[in-house]
C-alpha cells in the first residue's frame, strides 16, 4: 500500500501557538505546522529544547487550542475546540515523568480501570469486574514484567520503568486513534530506557497503533518507526519516510538539518545519548 492509499489518522493544518502574547516574554512555540499522519504511522520527532515538540503534542492532546486559523482533524473529525478529557477518546499519551501518567496511591487495576474509561462519564466501579481483571492480566502479561500478578499493588511501589510500561498499557488499552509518547524514556536509566523502548515498539506494532514519539536522541529517532520529523524553532524542517530513513546515519541527519535550517547544527545533547 502506498502512502497515498493510506487513511489519514491525524491532520494538523496551519498550527501556530504563541505564549505570553503582547508581553516581553512572548514566544512563538509553533509557527505554521502542517502534518498529515497516516494510519499505523510510527513517527519519531527530534529537535532541540524549544523546537516545539511537546507543544505540538499538547495541541494534539487538547491541552490547549492552536491560534485562530489552525485546525486539528482526527479521523476526519475536527477536534480543534474539543479540549480536556474528551480529547482522550482520540489520543492516548505517555509523559516524560512516570508519575504523570499514573496515580501512585491507586492500585494497578484501578489505574487500568481509569484508563479504559477515558473520555467516558461512567464511574470506576463499572470498570472493575472479573472480565476486566482478566483483560488486565492478559495485557500486562505481554510486558513480561510480572505485573499481571500484582493487580492490587499500589502503583507507587513500582519502579520507574515498570510505571512507564504500565503507562504504555494505560495509553493504548482504550484503543485511541493516536498514541503520543513525550520523551517517555528521558528520566530512566539507560538500561531501563532501552527496555521501555523495546516494549514500546512491541506494543505499537501489536496494536497497530498510529504513534508519534518525541525523543532527544537521534539514534533512537533513526532506529524506531517508519517516518522521522525534525523540528526547529516551531517548524518542521525535515520529514523523511521509511525508505530514506532506513538509509540515514546520524551524520546524514545533521547535514539534512543544516541544509533545511540554513545554520550549523550545535546541539550535541541530541546526538549520542544512552537514553531517549
Amino acid at each position: 500500500m502506498t502512502i497515498t492509499e493510506k487513511q489519514t489518522a491525524l491532520s494538523l493544518q496551519n498550527i501556530r501557538k504563541v505564549f505570553a502574547r503582547g508581553t516581553v516574554d512572548e514566544v512563538t512555540a509553533l509557527n505554521g505546522i502542517n502534518i498529515d499522519v497516516y494510519e499505523q504511522d510510527f513517527i519519531t520527532v527530534i529537535g532541540s529544547n524549544g523546537a516545539g515538540k511537546s507543544t505540538m503534542l499538547n495541541i494534539i492532546a487538547g491541552v490547549f487550542p492552536p491560534e485562530k486559523g489552525g485546525q486539528v482533524v482526527i479521523n476526519n473529525h475536527d477536534v480543534t475546540n474539543i479540549l480536556g478529557y474528551r480529547r482522550a477518546m482520540y489520543a492516548g499519551r505517555v509523559w516524560q515523568q512516570p508519575d504523570m501518567g499514573t496515580a501512585g496511591k491507586l492500585t494497578i487495576e484501578e489505574n487500568l480501570s481509569l484508563a479504559i474509561l477515558r473520555g467516558q462519564t461512567r464511574g470506576l466501579r463499572g470498570a472493575l469486574n472479573t472480565k476486566r481483571r482478566q483483560q488486565f492480566r492478559e495485557e500486562l502479561n505481554l510486558l513480561e514484567l510480572g505485573l499481571e500478578d500484582r493487580l492490587n499493588a499500589p502503583v507507587n511501589t513500582l519502579s520507574g520503568g515498570q510505571r512507564q510500561a504500565l503507562s504504555l498499557v494505560m495509553a493504548t488499552i482504550s484503543q485511541p486513534t493516536i498514541l503520543l509518547l513525550d520523551e517517555h524514556t528521558a528520566t530512566l536509566d539507560p538500561k531501563t530506557a532501552r527496555t521501555v523502548l523495546e516494549l514500546t515498539n512491541k506494543i505499537v506494532h501489536r496494536e497497530e497503533m498510529t504513534t508519534i514519539m518525541v525523543t532527544h536522541n537521534m539514534e533512537v529517532a533513526l532506529q524506531y518507526g517508519n517516518r522521522l520529523i525534525m523540528m526547529h524553532e516551531g517548524r518542521n524542517i525535515v520529514d523523511v519516510g521509511e525508505r530514506e530513513k532506513n538509509n540515514l546515519k546520524v551524520s546524514d541527519l545533521v547535514r539534512a538539518f543544516e541544509r533545511a535550517a540554513g545554520e550549523e547544527f550545535t546541539d550535541d545533547t541530541i546526538l549520542l545519548s544512552d537514553s531517549a
